[in-house]
């Protein structure tokens, strides 16, 4: 077998280390996966950009000595700005907005010596927890393309799931790591508040969104964070510094952990069995590798946590939208827009300043509310999200009421904002699959800044239940 043949599965990690050892040259490395995506992408509709002359150029020129030197990579279609390419935040609005500059996180990965190859899809603005824009066409399941991916970030999320490019860049306001990884069967971190700087832009919705990616192991993960994280003079958040670079946290033991897990979110939204079966599963494995396991309840206030959500969230679309006119120097016209994301902007336009800010005031109320309710423990298992996969359309609502969509999503993100309130890290890890055969990630939540221990336990947990060979059908060979 050459070192070639075995592309599709295997980790930018093991990839890089082809490079170092010059088994494989980064053009190889790079052909290979263009050819993947030539092949795969047809059937789940992942990658909408593609930025092959720019990646192909790159390769040809010295890259960077980096812990990913010649590895392929992905940048989901919003928030980072790769100049001269279009960034059309899934909107039909921004199709041709084309920015100058790259942004932050963009320049750290070019660092790194990854090879960008192209976009991946999103909702509209990254609104609805699944990849289904007016703009680009709906991403498929590659489990099952009847299905959703989940989103935000879907098309990353289906692009390593299926083999396209062995990690993909993501970014999370409300799950949209998490949920798509969870959809896809892969490992989705969101790291703590202010690990990856959001510079140039300054705070998106509060502190709400964070960056990072999706990974097909915990390694990579671990080592594209090490190479991203760290502040920008004048970030509005800085995370605590870690002791020493995550990847060492990676096969370190992670002692007796005190670990609580939660069943009913007490949203008043139901959370089907399988999800349920996924916890009890998750909780019953940690038991058995050791750890102190116990249920625990909430006793969070979640309906005020429900309202105050919205209240930002509808008023960062707003935000969202309003910037467009700053960005391109075109008015905002209805029509070149989703239905939905009009909606919440003329809602979130019509929110006062004081309404605002006492949302964020709330919300960091109920944030403390929920750290209290488990500061005993080292972290907490509950699901990611309160369904499997659902199928395409599932969100999609009649004209005269665009809302039902939203209230449709809330059902099913479940638990997923809750670490975007608090700004803890949070990760789903891919440890149980239905009897459908579809992916069930089980979210962990981690102490603030303590990415460190998440790395620890997800490694054993990727050790004691492997999922690297658990391939979808459609997937590259």
């Amino acid at each position: 077998m050459t070192a070639l043949s075995n592309l599709a599965f295997m980790d930018a990690t093991a990839q890089a280390e082809l490079v170092r050892s010059k088994e494989v040259k980064p053009i190889e490395l790079v052909e290979a996966a263009i050819e993947r995506i030539e092949d795969v992408n047809p059937k789940i509709n992942a990658v909408i950009t593609k930025m092959y002359d720019q990646a192909e150029g790159s390769v040809n020129n010295v890259l960077p000595e980096g812990p990913f030197t010649g590895v392929p990579f992905l940048l989901k279609d919003l928030l980072a700005t790769y100049a001269g390419v279009p960034l059309s935040s899934g909107s039909v609005a921004l199709k041709n907005f084309i920015p100058h500059d790259d942004s932050e996180i963009v320049k750290r990965y070019k660092k790194a010596g990854l090879v960008i190859l192209g976009k991946t899809n999103t909702p509209e603005f990254g609104i609805l927890p699944s990849t289904e824009p007016v703009a680009f066409g709906a991403t498929r399941n590659p489990w099952n393309v009847e299905y959703t991916a989940g989103g935000s970030s879907g098309g990353s999320a289906a692009a390593v799931a299926s083999g396209l490019v062995p990690m993909a860049h993501g970014n999370d306001g409300g799950g949209s790591i998490r949920i798509p990884a969870s959809c896809c069967g892969v490992f989705g971190l969101k790291p703590t508040r202010g690990r990856n700087s959001l510079a140039p832009r300054g705070d998106i919705m509060g502190g709400l969104v964070v960056e990072h990616a999706i990974t097909r192991s915990v390694r990579d993960s671990a080592a594209l964070l090490d190479v991203t994280s760290g502040p920008m003079p004048g970030d509005p958040y800085y995370a605590p510094p870690n002791s020493r670079p995550f990847l060492q946290e990676v096969g370190e033991n992670p002692g007796k952990l005190r670990i609580a897990f939660i069943l009913d979110p007490q949203t008043g939204f139901n959370i089907q069995p399988d999800c349920l079966k996924a916890v009890e599963d998750s909780a019953q494995l940690c038991s058995e590798l050791g750890h102190h396991v116990e249920e625990i309840e909430p006793t969070f206030n979640t309906d005020l946590l429900s309202q105050m959500f919205t209240v930002v969230w509808t008023s960062g679309v707003a935000t969202a939208l309003e910037s467009i006119t700053q960005l391109t120097g075109q008015y905002l016209v209805e029509e070149d827009f989703e239905t939905l994301t009009w909606t919440l902007y003329e809602f979130g336009k019509d929110y006062t300043a004081t309404n605002y800010m006492m949302a964020i005031q709330f919300l960091q109320l109920i944030s403390r509310q929920i750290v209290a309710s488990f500061a005993e423990y080292d972290m907490c298992i509950m699901p990611t999200l309160a369904e499997p996969p659902v199928k395409l359309g599932t969100f999609d609502a009649p004209a005269d009421n665009p809302l039902a969509s939203m209230m449709r999503a809330s059902q099913f993100v479940g638990f997923s904002p809750i670490a975007n309130i608090t700004g803890q890290p949070a990760m789903s890890v891919p440890l149980y699959w239905n009897d459908d055969g579809l992916p069930i990630g089980v979210q962990f939540i981690g102490s603030y800044g303590d990415e460190a221990s998440l790395f620890r336990l997800a490694a054993q947990l990727e050790s004691a239940r492997p999922w690297a060979n658990r391939h979808p059908p459609i997937s590259a060979k």
